[in-house]
């Protein structure tokens, strides 16, 4: 008599449920903050500025000008990837690269920051930092899109999710995309004022308009209901 179990029917087997996202977020979020934070460190003033100081520091406008675009960049990725990554149910191998190439594009900003704060007034190099400046904020924005749409097509969002949600969300990563490509043309003649409108996208993202209210609302009522349903199901048991 054999002791040797029958093969499972591959069927009948638990599906793997994939990477958990707990190291993600926690990588990513250091990822975001040391770049963050990088972006100060190019704010300086000459060594012998003292008999001049407070001209020496008005002077410095591209750099104050840089740092504010790059730090409200960084800040609406990591907003917009906070949201993706609350909605997620797990991850897979594929979403885990992808994310890597995200963060590969915001640890670069730091250094088109300092390039465009550097070259500004130069003609002909602020044209060109200006281009980088801007390919660069376009990448990063495109990856965060692409990062979330591939979630959605693989199933990794969880299931609970509505569909009106998963378009709120996507509709609001899309519309900078088209805002970073006109002004990465625009800063071909007008640097400065194209670096102004990476601003703007920026603060879109930020500043919570209506439309983002209403997605926000969407969200802390999704994570209100497992609450409400625990607490009901202990008062049913109680009873």
């Amino acid at each position: 008599m054999s002791n040797e179990e029958p093969p499972q029917d591959p069927a009948t087997q638990p599906r793997r449920r994939g990477f958990r996202t707990g190291r993600l977020e926690a990588f990513s979020d250091g990822v975001f903050a040391i770049a963050i934070t990088l972006l100060v460190l190019d704010i300086a003033v000459p060594a012998h500025a003292g008999a001049h100081l407070l001209r020496s520091l008005a002077h410095q406008w591209p750099s104050y000008l840089a740092y504010v675009v790059s730090f409200s960049t960084i800040g609406a990725s990591w907003l917009g990837h906070n949201v993706i990554t609350e909605y997620l149910d797990r991850a897979n191998a594929v979403f885990i690269r992808l994310n890597l190439v995200l963060l590969l594009f915001v640890a670069f900003l730091p250094f088109p920051t300092r390039l465009f704060a550097d070259y500004i007034g130069e003609d002909q190099p602020e044209r060109v930092a200006a281009t980088i400046y801007g390919i660069s904020l376009l990448l990063s924005s495109t990856l965060l899109l692409v990062l979330w749409r591939y979630a959605v097509r693989a199933n990794l969002v969880r299931p609970d999710m509505a569909d009106e949600e998963v378009q709120l969300l996507t509709q609001r990563l899309t519309p900078g995309l088209g805002g970073y490509i006109a002004l990465i043309v625009l800063g071909l003649f007008v640097p400065v004022i194209a670096v102004v409108g990476y601003l703007a996208i920026a603060l879109f993202y930020i500043i919570p308009f209506r439309r983002s209210w209403g997605h926000f609302h969407l969200f802390r009522r999704r994570r209100r209901r497992p609450a409400q349903r625990a607490g009901t199901d202990h008062q049913g048991e109680a009873s």
